[in-house]
């Protein structure tokens, strides 16, 4: 008899598969039990290494998540849809409000960890941020967003320390809007905002800090801030778990604006 493509493929990811597709066809919903080690070795008749890879999947790509003592269960964690152009619409940070508030909905998001410091910028950020030479001192803004009590994104900020020494921007709380109603109010609003995105794998500090599984990438993004003039007030690092976004873009077709 033939041996197809898919009969060659390892055992354990073929049961990995057919719990996933259980999964999206309903079977198991959120915060239900998976099959554990030894329904799997009773059906599919496979040694329990493989049947403990197989479930190591789910785990690794997000879908489940392993309790001590009770087994493996399906992720009941809704990603959160990362709208990024509405986000940064200035009516929203404007009138105070967080640029958050289009995303979360009724769920809890705090910020657990914040630091600010005044620090050399990093070459690469010094260069967008246009800084002279002779002295590339940044405000640094560090922060951990934590949303319905799981970890889910580190953040960075890189300031021009001229444009915000004295301000609330140099404060843990930056006050209602955040730093870009703040940049506002000292007359260097953002207006144009550009993003670059990539992934990779997450550092052991990044895992431990955003409490990620094994196997699981991070997202980056790279935000870049821009005043009318075209003037780049911050640029902003942030690390995803990418297990807990969606990451959605909506826009309009017509010609191409000149980048700064």
């Amino acid at each position: 008899m033939a041996t197809t493509d898919e009969d060659r493929r390892p055992k354990y990811q073929r049961i990995a598969d057919s719990l996933r597709e259980a999964i999206q066809a309903g079977d198991y919903g959120p915060g239900d039990r998976l099959p554990g080690e030894n329904d799997l070795l009773a059906t599919y008749g496979v040694a329990r290494m493989t049947a403990r890879q197989a479930l190591s999947v789910l785990r690794d790509e997000g879908i489940a998540e392993a309790r001590k003592g009770a087994g493996v269960f399906v992720r009941a964690f809704r990603p959160l849809r990362r709208r990024g152009i509405d986000r940064l619409a200035s009516d929203r940070w404007g009138n105070g409000r967080s640029i958050w508030s289009a995303e979360i909905e009724d769920r809890a998001l705090v910020v657990d960890r914040i630091t600010v410091s005044e620090e050399p910028a990093p070459d690469r950020v010094s260069a967008v941020l246009e800084l002279p030479g002779n002295d590339t001192t940044v405000c640094v803004r560090r922060r951990r967003y934590v949303l319905d009590g799981k970890p889910v994104l580190l953040a960075t900020s890189y300031l021009p320390l001229p444009l915000v020494t004295g301000s609330a921007i140099t404060q843990e709380d930056t006050g209602p809007g955040g730093t870009y109603a703040r940049l506002a109010e000292l007359g260097h609003e953002p207006v144009h905002f550009r993003e670059e995105v990539r992934s990779r794998m997450p550092s052991r500090q990044e895992a431990a800090e955003l409490g990620m599984s094994a196997g699981t990438p991070v997202l980056l993004v790279c935000r870049t801030a821009f005043t009318d003039e075209g003037r780049p007030v911050e640029v902003n690092d942030m690390t995803l778990d990418a297990a807990s976004y969606v990451l959605e873009y909506g826009f309009d077709a017509g010609p191409p604006r000149q980048n700064p």
